[in-house]
């Protein structure tokens, strides 16, 4: 457990606040969401596709029609979708993507199902994850439930003797009627999405077991999200500690940045915002060196998740 985890059990929530008064925001961030985990009673379970631990969705707009991202044995292509005039209408990408995909991988898991409702019950759940639907977000979670529903997938998975390809999408159904709606009009979303065949069997296949209300405390930030995935699915299977270099980790979270120095710049505060809703998580931060990863619990222990 960090140290802010520490901290926040042995002096509670008011005198940890005291104490980082004088820091600066995102410390004081971090001390919120790691109060918002340690107290949650609820324990909500989300799911997201394990794949996506090691290949993620672009965090900014992209203007090339394909994005590809390696990460190791897994390799993920997502190619923008058409729009009637055959014109590509963009790669998903950041941190709405990022929900609305969570939101859809969650249900279809729960109720073993391909065909997902939406409507009220995504909305509902957009806003329990911090996230209005309303207002300067309406066009932007519009907008990538558009992408999401066009785009294509290509996942890559190598191992020493082959490498198996499966081809599909997110969805199969568009997510949002085709009448252009405006807020207070018509409708956002169609009462009801199916899954791509495809990726629905590959999530039940390969399911990663998430605190919704880690996800909620970092659900504006997409670099986040991705590091808490990817320590979610890295941590607990390591049967000793590791090294991980900045050089690996912009491999993994920032191939677009050249200069070293300003990727570790960038993703040290999502780092640490990832790690105080993981307070499980064993991770030593050297900023010259990367990172030590230490064999750790996941965040849902996996008798939690059999009662879910």
């Amino acid at each position: 457990m960090g140290e802010v985890h520490q901290l926040l059990m042995k002096h509670g929530l008011t005198e940890v606040r005291r104490s980082f008064f004088g820091e600066e925001k995102h410390g004081r961030l971090c001390v919120e969401a790691a109060h918002a985990v340690l107290s949650d009673e609820r324990f909500q379970i989300g799911i997201a596709h394990a794949g996506f631990a090691m290949a993620a969705l672009p965090h900014r707009r992209i203007v090339d029609p394909v994005w590809e991202r390696d990460g190791g044995p897994i390799k993920l292509l997502v190619e923008s979708g058409l729009d009637s005039s055959r014109n590509p209408i963009g790669v998903p990408y950041g941190a709405i993507a990022r929900m609305i995909l969570l939101y859809l991988q969650t249900q279809a898991v729960k109720t073993q199902s391909r065909d997902v409702e939406l409507g009220n019950s995504m909305n509902a759940w957009l806003t329990a994850m911090n996230i209005s639907v309303g207002g300067k977000t309406y066009q932007m979670v519009r907008e990538q439930a558009r992408r999401i529903s066009r785009c294509r997938l290509t996942f890559f998975n190598r191992t020493a003797d082959h490498e198996f390809v499966s081809n599909g999408a997110f969805v199969r159904d568009a997510i949002f009627p085709l009448e252009e709606a405006t807020v207070g009009q018509g409708r956002l979303w169609q009462e009801v999405v199916r899954l791509d065949e495809s990726f629905y069997q590959s999530l039940i296949d390969h399911p990663l077991p998430l605190r919704d209300v880690a996800v909620a405390q970092i659900s504006n930030r997409s670099m986040a999200i991705d590091i808490y995935i990817w320590l979610a699915y890295r941590l607990h299977v390591l049967e000793r500690p590791i090294d991980v270099s900045w050089a690996a980790l912009r491999n993994q979270f920032g191939p677009g940045y050249k200069e070293l120095r300003f990727f570790r710049r960038d993703m040290l505060p999502s780092l640490k915002l990832a790690l105080s809703v993981y307070p499980e998580a064993q991770v030593i931060i050297d900023e010259t060196r990367g990172l030590t990863l230490h064999p750790s619990a996941p965040p849902v222990a996996e008798r939690r998740l059999s009662t879910c």
